[in-house]
């Protein structure tokens, strides 16, 4: 276990782009997606402790934190910090080093998000403990994860020569979501990795790496965090903005972020289709129809795809290839695979007919 290490873990989300399994009201932190009997929250909690022990915070909006109390009992109350509202991972990462700047002076942040499913707990802790160490030595550094395929859904970020003395790399660049051309290059080219948005640095090195584009931003943080009673009125004030653009950009551009590899199984469930194979890859088996929830109530036929019988009905699907059939007490969606980033269309369009209540 890594001295005075923390780990910090943004739990927020819309609930868009599972829906209708998850709503805004219980994103998918909040569930168990794979059938471990853990939500993705309490799993990444699981996986942190062995590094940080009760060292861990969690940011959440207002509308989760009750829940959040409710998943992690072992967690004491204050550690919990929750957001009046969203301003994006910025502000929520920032309040935290914030915070920990005061409570631990020798303090190690690793910010790890609630929402993704790790595998190789080894690999994992040792690449952790290989970050901690060059944060150390005063670099934000994040993890890169390891590609398996070109994939168009992930930034990637592009490492450069190794650090003396570190098992991490300089990085050159981070770069947005690729065409599939440009993602085969990127693969091909073996410089590349994918950016889970994994970030481990010394607090103070993160606010004054803020501070150096927006000293109010980070003075603001500081305020909240000397004085939590105001929150309510300096939250509002923050910019809506990511860490990605905030500082790790920039602060590449200026070559003070390092890389250490992630080479572990990672996925963020990014729609059902990744859902999907998540769950065909744990399972290790060739089933045609993957299930969530109780298999029993499941019927099909010459089809292949993923259903979630939620609404307490059968659900029978018959000659449909890659189908998605996720089924609530008060919405049906169905789809294809190929289409699952389209669903937050639907979301949206719920809540510009003012439907909030099945959102």
């Amino acid at each position: 276990m890594p001295d005075n290490f923390w780990a910090v873990i943004p739990a927020g989300g819309a609930g868009t782009r599972l829906w209708p399994l998850s709503r805004s009201g219980a994103p998918k932190f909040l569930l168990d997606l794979t059938g471990a009997g853990r939500t993705l929250l309490q799993a990444t909690v699981d996986r942190l402790t062995p590094l940080a022990g009760e060292r861990c915070l969690v940011v959440t909006g207002a509308a989760h934190a009750d829940a959040v109390r409710r998943q992690l009992p072992g967690l004491a109350d204050d550690r919990v910090v929750a957001e009046p509202s969203p301003r994006d991972s910025m502000a929520a990462i920032g309040l935290a080093a914030a915070m920990l700047e005061r409570i631990d002076p020798d303090a190690v942040m690793g910010s790890f998000a609630a929402d993704h499913v790790i595998g190789d707990q080894q690999a994992y802790e040792e690449c952790v403990t290989a970050a901690v160490e060059a944060a150390r030595e005063g670099w934000l550094v994040t993890i890169g994860i390891e590609p398996t395929g070109p994939a168009t859904g992930f930034g990637y970020i592009r490492a450069g020569e190794p650090l003396p003395g570190l098992a991490a790399s300089r990085v050159e660049e981070f770069v947005e979501k690729p065409s599939l051309e440009v993602a085969r290059g990127y693969l091909a080219s073996g410089a590349y990795r994918w950016n889970a948005g994994m970030f481990v640095v010394r607090p103070t090195v993160l606010l004054e790496l803020l501070a150096e584009t927006d000293a109010d931003f980070t003075g603001a943080l500081r305020a909240i965090a000397a004085a939590p009673e105001r929150l309510e009125d300096l939250w509002p004030t923050l910019p809506k903005i990511a860490i990605d653009h905030a500082v790790a950009e920039p602060a590449a551009a200026a070559g003070r972020v390092a890389c250490v590899p992630g080479r572990f199984t990672w996925d963020d469930v990014g729609d059902f289709s990744s859902l999907g194979d998540l769950l065909a890859t744990l399972a290790g088996d060739e089933a045609a129809v993957r299930v969530i929830g109780e298999a029993a109530r499941v019927r099909t036929h010459d089809a292949t795809g993923l259903v979630v019988p939620a609404g307490g009905r059968t659900v029978a699907v018959v000659g449909l290839d890659d189908v998605v059939v996720v089924d609530t007490p008060d919405a049906v969606l169905v789809t294809t695979k190929a289409r699952a980033q389209e669903v937050k269309s639907i979301v949206a369009a719920l809540k510009e007919d003012g439907h909030d209540d099945l959102v």
